[in-house]
């Protein structure tokens, strides 16, 4: 991070000191810097000369004493607050007078560390994300004492970086990480208690939510002694919230060495520490041994845009279909397998269900695709619950890339291997997972969206730099208020209040502004 932001301001025409506390760190950091400006030349985006003269702009010094003439100091050593405490007091020393000090902590309080000096004024947070080079956004962070003035010089600052900044309070986590890590930390909690698979956690937020990592993977990117330290401190900062209480999974992992990408094994497994390619290991799933039944002929219930658009998929597939209504099923009499697409509501489904269970030959999979309701509760209106699963498509016709196959604790091993069979002829990715509220994507997502509601409601930050620091600074393909708009208000408190109901974790009801904004039939 440290040659990253070096590597910022040089590019930028702006002279740097780069210091480390030894000539090894110090040759490290300048590896690192060489290292990526090597690879911008190699890939065309800087040209050999701007390169020399990037490199040029760079002083590179060990020890403090080489700060004495900068106009501002940005330091990224280790996330812990007694070492920042300890530099900021020393630079306090040595840097002029109105030399600006900023910290690139991503979860410390800022003001603990201003308070360490005797101008906690000059002091402000700078919050760069990895790599500093790629990534737009810096969040600045101010104390209730930082000078408008510093602010006001570090915004400009910063555009003329060619950043997004987006200003802030001195509150646990800023706006990104304590919205990302919330997420990040319940997916350890879903992989902990074995709910999914790591590869299917992962597949399912990438194809889902269109994100370009999925969140364990994003994790051994992060480092999970990072991660860990992160959420420590966000918990005792942040009121105490559980969704940043570290899964104990993660704090054993760190124990253990496993750190991630830099240790060469984490929740994957790397070829070596530092590499970003993955290698089999003994949780890497084999192909499924066991036998689906075999499928020919598929009825489909319904009579909207998602039983239409599954015919059509299921025929382009090369499966004979044969449509049926929910008042008229004696057509799908002999076929192989049934996908009921009738309307998200507790009646009709169950209704449908068990009208299938008497008209259905025995050994039929019966799937419903729900995405709110128990699929044991529907599976037991038949006298047939091994044969019952859930196919959740996405996408109002079921066009999208995934499919999450949901298995009851009654559901056989065949009927999923056929799920998943059926949803690899779609073309679609299937992931598996148990029989929970939300699945693995809305479980996952609706959480951070009420997040960024409560952010909202706390008056921290605006619905636009919430969205700015999630685009920019965690490559979400959108903004959470961007995402609720599209979903809609009401679909995510009906979402919210089934997470909610079903766990009464304090930290999942829906936001008070949330089901305000619901009654008053108010956007965001």
């Amino acid at each position: 991070m440290g040659a990253g932001i070096v590597e910022v301001f040089a590019r930028n025409g702006i002279p740097v000191v780069a210091v480390e506390i030894s000539e090894a760190a110090l040759e490290r950091g300048r590896a690192h810097l060489t290292g990526s400006t090597d690879r911008a030349v190699a890939r065309g985006k800087l040209a050999e000369a701007d390169r020399d003269a990037l490199l040029g702009r760079v002083t590179f010094a060990v020890g403090l004493d080489a700060l004495r003439s900068v106009d501002l100091v940005v330091e990224a050593v280790p996330e812990r607050l007694d070492l920042k405490r300890r530099l900021f007091a020393e630079l306090d020393r040595i840097c002029r007078p109105e030399a600006i000090l900023a910290t690139n902590t991503s979860s410390l309080s800022v003001t603990e560390i201003a308070v360490a000096t005797t101008r906690p004024a000059q002091v402000i947070g700078l919050h760069f994300f990895n790599p500093a080079p790629v990534m737009k956004l810096v969040e600045v962070v101010r104390t209730v004492v930082t000078s408008a003035d510093v602010v006001a010089d570090v915004e400009a600052l910063c555009g003329r970086l060619g950043k997004v900044d987006v200003t802030i309070g001195d509150r646990a986590g800023f706006i990104a990480n304590a919205l990302l890590f919330g997420y990040l930390n319940q997916a350890i909690g879903m992989y902990e208690a074995r709910y999914a698979s790591r590869e299917d956690i992962d597949a399912a937020m990438k194809l889902g939510c269109g994100l370009p990592m999925g969140p364990l993977a994003l994790l051994d990117l992060i480092g999970l002694d990072t991660a860990y330290e992160i959420l420590e401190t966000m918990y005792r900062r942040g009121g105490r919230d559980r969704r940043h209480a570290p899964v104990p999974l993660l704090r054993q992992m760190v124990t253990a060495g496993l750190l991630g990408r830099k240790s060469g094994r984490g929740f994957y497994t790397y070829e070596r520490p530092g590499s970003a390619k993955l290698v089999p290991d003994e949780h890497t799933p084999n192909p499924a041994d066991g036998a689906g039944r075999e499928i020919a002929k598929v009825g489909v219930v319904g009579t909207g845009p998602l039983a239409a658009g599954l015919a059509e998929h299921l025929a382009k597939a090369g499966y004979q279909v044969v449509p049926a209504t929910a008042d008229v099923l004696a057509p799908l009499a002999d076929v192989d397998l049934v996908v009921e697409a009738v309307d998200d509501e507790p009646y009709a489904k169950t209704a449908v269900l068990a009208g299938l269970d008497e008209v259905c030959q025995p050994g039929v999979v019966l799937a419903t695709t729900t995405s709110t309701l128990p699929v044991i509760e529907l599976a037991m209106a038949t006298g047939r619950p091994a044969d019952v699963v859930g196919l959740h498509f996405f996408g109002p016709d079921a066009a999208g890339p995934l499919v999450e196959i949901v298995r009851t604790i009654r559901t056989s091993a065949q009927t999923t291997d056929t799920a998943r069979a059926l949803s690899a002829a779609l073309g679609r990715t299937g992931v598996v997972c148990g029989d929970r509220a939300g699945f693995i994507v809305n479980a996952l997502l609706f959480p951070y969206l009420n997040d960024a509601v409560r952010m909202l409601e706390a008056g921290y930050s605006t619905v636009e730099d919430i969205d700015h620091a999630m685009k920019l600074g965690c490559g979400c393909p959108s903004g959470p208020f961007e995402l609720l708009r599209t979903v809609g208000l009401e679909v995510a408190l009906t979402i919210q209040r089934r997470l909610y109901q079903e766990s009464r974790e304090p930290g999942l009801a829906p936001a008070p502004l949330l089901e305000q904004l619901v009654t008053a039939h108010a956007e965001v």
